[in-house]
């Protein structure tokens, strides 16, 4: 388990914005509503709730400081 900041990654963040996967589910309507990820994949959902409620991202909180 990971706990305290996050490293950040340009690479994977640019990845993830430009999927084609991402792209065909958001350009034909299938997405799952928000708050509603433990239908698809409980597993996953509380192993990602645990990771960002025990991490934190850099980017997040240089945004509060300088807001």
């Amino acid at each position: 388990m990971k706990f305290g900041m996050r490293k950040p990654s340009l690479k994977k963040r640019i990845a993830a914005k430009t999927s084609l996967k991402r792209q065909v589910v958001h350009r034909t309507g299938i997405k799952m509503p928000k708050g509603k990820s433990w239908i698809r994949n409980p597993k996953k959902y509380a192993s990602n709730k645990v990771y960002q409620k025990s991490t934190f991202d850099l980017f997040k909180l240089l945004k509060k400081l300088f807001k």
